[in-house]
């Protein structure tokens, strides 16, 4: 399986990191592609974009100043058949990654995508005290897999939190 190209450019709004792309992500080339992923109505819902998009328009996320990338490149079926490597290796690019484009927001898409990252255990939701790349303000949301249990409008509040960040 083919790695998902990131969807970078220099100082973005938000980079929405995942754990990393799903078997059908990689198949279709889009992020966010897996039919339970709810990605697309969470931000839509949270008020992130004017619009629900598709995964198959998911380079129209450039053009709101967002971007996607994850945290390890290897297309799996679940996040737990990552290794610590791949996470030790997949931390430090995704730090040259952040350091190198700058954006303004990293939202990391699950408590488990920041805590390989940033070495922490215990995290909060929402906007971190510190940041691992400084001037880059660190963001934990929920992971919008549909396997998550928690309930759809908690994970769509913790998004919300991102919208007045946006103008800070």
């Amino acid at each position: 399986m083919e790695p998902l190209r990131d969807l970078l450019e220099e100082n973005l709004k938000i980079l929405f990191v995942g754990f990393n792309p799903s078997i059908r992500s990689s198949e279709l080339g889009r992020h966010y592609a897996s039919p339970n992923n709810r990605f697309w109505k969470i931000l839509y819902d949270s008020g992130l974009t004017p619009r629900k998009y598709e995964a198959m328009e998911d380079a129209k996320l450039l053009d709101l100043g967002f971007g996607s990338t994850n945290i390890v490149e290897r297309p799996t079926k679940a996040a737990d058949e990552i290794t610590k490597g791949e996470y030790r290796e997949g931390s430090e690019i995704l730090k040259k990654k952040i350091d190198q484009f700058k954006p303004k927001i990293v939202c990391f898409v699950g408590k488990g995508v920041y805590q390989q990252y940033s070495g922490l255990k215990v995290i909060q939701w929402g906007r971190q005290t510190t940041s691992i790349v400084p001037g880059v303000v660190d963001f934990v949301a929920p992971s919008s897999s549909g396997l998550v249990r928690m309930k759809l409008e908690e994970i769509i509040n913790i998004y919300k939190e991102l919208v007045p960040l946006l103008s800070e």
